[in-house]
């Protein structure tokens, strides 16, 4: 049985009655709860949890100093590719969007340059991107750059195209820790609209993608919607659910929820199911509740003054000073095209000040080499 059957038993209907039937009752209930349920889930999601924000957010604050202490990861993003073979119609990176921009993947030395400059401002938690081509970066190509950067960072994550087992096994001979995969949408039928071509167009094979990670090695795994795709309120209650399956099946790795909300779309594509602040507080106060122990990322996609507000109720790792174009620290001044533009432009030395005011400690790196050993 895969996530697939697990998702089957929760089509789009019986998630709208579930929130549907929600009541202030409910929402009261789910709170004074210690395990919560996908019911509870519902609940503290539903408009009818909006009067509660602030007990939820003191709940989950407790949560989250409770598993995590005073600590918030760093790390930045590398894109060593920008070359898409997949027609993705929300995204920049689209073989078919329109982008004039040029498309380049970085060799040895210029992911080399990257890594070094990143080292110099303090990183050693690292996440390499690439499009989805394949054929231009097959997963030799990959593993090969994740070995480069293992020279210079303890944790090299990726997020990349789906992979068999096996090539995630290479990957992580290679010295890679983590993944992180975001399903965009777990609608399928909308996911089959915003994916016209590619091998990405395939539901299945990349809902299963994680699953096939940890059974190849990969030590924390990563999920998550692109927010505003679709009704957000639907497609968190799949994540979460994703979530706990992979906590369940996947029991040797760690599990994480990131929060990538969608902005900066190219012209053709426009979103219809917008996400206002007040609903992404909400979204990662229930999903603290449900998901005590899973690591919460929030990237540079948000604004700073967003980041600062909501970092102390639950989220435990952070980008700062990212660049979403392959070259985009040690080659200052090479434009090529990006995925999208960040709204925290804040340096990292300025993120780390600021969560030092905030009374937590920021953290470079949570574990030793010898970890892996």
């Amino acid at each position: 049985m895969s996530f697939v059957d697990e998702i089957g038993q929760w089509p789009r209907e019986r998630v709208v009655a579930l929130y549907e039937n929600v009541t202030e009752a409910d929402v009261l209930a789910a709170l004074g709860r210690g395990e919560r349920t996908l019911r509870d889930l519902a609940a503290l999601l539903s408009p009818a949890a909006r009067p509660h924000l602030e007990a939820m957010a003191r709940e989950a604050q407790r949560l989250t100093r409770w598993h995590f202490g005073r600590t918030v990861g760093l790390y930045a993003p590398i894109y060593i590719s920008n070359l898409c073979a997949a027609d993705c119609l929300y995204c920049g990176f689209a073989v078919c969007s329109g982008v004039q921009d040029e498309r380049v993947t970085l060799t040895d030395d210029q992911i080399g340059a990257e890594c070094v400059a990143l080292k110099n401002m303090g990183y050693d938690s690292v996440l390499l991107l690439t499009g989805e081509a394949p054929k231009a970066v097959p997963p030799s190509r990959i593993a090969s750059a994740v070995a480069l950067a293992h020279r210079h960072f303890s944790s090299v994550s990726v997020e990349i195209y789906s992979l068999d087992e096996a090539d995630y096994r290479l990957l992580c001979y290679n010295g890679l820790e983590g993944v992180t995969l975001y399903q965009e949408t777990y609608d399928r039928e909308l996911y089959r609209e915003v994916h016209p071509r590619g091998l990405k167009r395939d539901y299945e094979y990349r809902i299963d993608t994680l699953e096939r990670a940890g059974n190849g090695g990969v030590r924390k795994l990563t999920v998550g919607a692109l927010l505003g795709l679709f009704d957000w309120r639907i497609d968190l209650l799949w994540t979460a659910m994703h979530a706990r399956y992979l906590q369940k099946h996947c029991w040797r790795s760690a599990v994480a929820v990131s929060f990538p909300r969608l902005r900066h779309t190219p012209p053709r594509f426009r979103v219809d199911y917008p996400m206002s602040d007040a609903e992404l507080v909400q979204a990662i106060l229930a999903m603290r509740l449900f998901l005590p122990e899973a690591g919460f990322n929030l990237s540079t996609r948000e604004s700073a003054a967003f980041r600062d507000r909501v970092m102390p109720l639950g989220i435990t790792s952070m980008s700062a000073g990212s660049s979403t174009r392959p070259g985009g620290y040690g080659s200052k001044g090479v434009e090529v095209l990006e995925q999208f533009e960040v709204e925290d432009t804040r340096s990292p030395e300025e993120v780390v000040a600021m969560i030092r005011r905030a009374g937590y400690d920021p953290v470079w790196k949570d574990f030793d080499r010898a970890f892996r050993a």
